[in-house]
């Protein structure tokens, strides 16, 4: 059975990976969607607007591809056990492009942006797993704040997996990172 878990992963963190892996744990196989994969493809919802501004949306699908792969790559779940795949979250028409309707799609809801997806998914008829449902206190890291450390110069890599925080490392991610901040 096809399992399928999604987030923007504007920052892969150590919160991200227990939702991942919780995913992966009920399922043969998981497919990891990555939202608002195309600048282009990104709507703003009332639900949650800041997510779909550009400053919380620095990193390209390609970075943070690498970092899902290189992460659940690190954590030893074989390759053969998941898929990354773009999945335009704004743009249901389109899901059926990038991953398979038939899986089970799990999802942890902490706020209104939680429960709109929730109702879009089930829509859409899908057949959707809430992991687990807390309120916005309890969410714990978020890439935000993360990507705030890293501007400021504070510690930030306890946060994210290894893997990750070597990608972020890179001069084009900090660069893209720092330079979003700039412009603001």
């Amino acid at each position: 059975m096809y399992g399928l878990v999604h987030g923007r992963f504007q920052i892969l963190h150590n919160d991200h990976m227990k939702y991942i892996l919780a995913g992966a744990e009920q399922c043969d196989r998981l497919v990891i969607g990555i939202t608002n994969p195309d600048p282009a493809m990104t709507r703003e919802d009332g639900a949650d607007p800041a997510r779909s501004q550009r400053e919380s949306n620095p990193l390209s699908y390609w970075d943070r591809f690498r970092m899902v792969d290189a992460a659940l790559r690190e954590t030893g779940l074989p390759q053969d056990n998941f898929s990354v795949v773009p999945f335009p979250i704004n743009f249901p028409e389109l899901w059926g492009n990038y991953a398979p309707l038939d899986a089970k799609f799990f999802l942890t809801i902490y706020d209104a942006w939680g429960e709109r997806k929730l109702a879009m998914l089930q829509e859409n008829g899908l057949n959707v797993h809430v992991l687990w449902k807390r309120p916005p206190e309890q969410k714990g890291i978020t890439s935000t704040k993360i990507r705030q450390a890293i501007i400021a110069g504070q510690p930030w890599e306890h946060l994210v997996p290894p893997s990750v925080a070597k990608i972020i490392k890179e001069k084009s991610v900090m660069a893209c990172i720092r330079s979003l901040a700039a412009a603001n």
